[in-house]
């Protein structure tokens, strides 16, 4: 094998090993890493206070169509962020549900409406 075979290699395994250590570098986001967990009734087994009541709207034209988001994916992720706006602990009684709305100035398109609600909680 020639020295430049062996430089090439060796400069080749060099960079990939740079490329690979740069990318674990990166810190990746969790999607809900300190978020307040989603609980049933079942799982409440400590007193509680309520903070209040979230509800969250979203609307979804025909532009936004493409997008397909997974409903409850983002129902459950959109309350778990607002509950822990309030500093909550928990969030229970999670409801996510959508439904065909109609557009005044143009009844031809179809939109669509996401509603998200649930109870932000603090255990005493």
């Amino acid at each position: 094998m020639s020295c430049r075979i062996r430089t090439l290699l060796f400069l080749s395994g060099l960079t990939l090993q740079l490329l690979l250590a740069g990318c674990s570098a990166i810190p990746l986001s969790k999607a809900g890493g300190d978020l307040p967990p989603v609980l049933t009734q079942d799982e409440l087994l400590r007193p509680y206070v309520t903070l209040g009541r979230i509800q969250i709207i979203r609307e979804v034209y025909f532009t936004d169509y493409g997008l397909e988001p997974n409903l409850q994916d983002w129902g459950l992720q959109a309350l778990r962020g607002e509950a822990a706006k309030m500093d909550a602990d928990a969030l229970i009684l999670p409801e996510i549900t959508s439904r065909a709305i109609t557009i005044v100035l143009f009844p031809a398109f179809p939109a669509s409406e996401y509603r998200a609600s649930g109870v932000a909680i603090k255990f005493k």
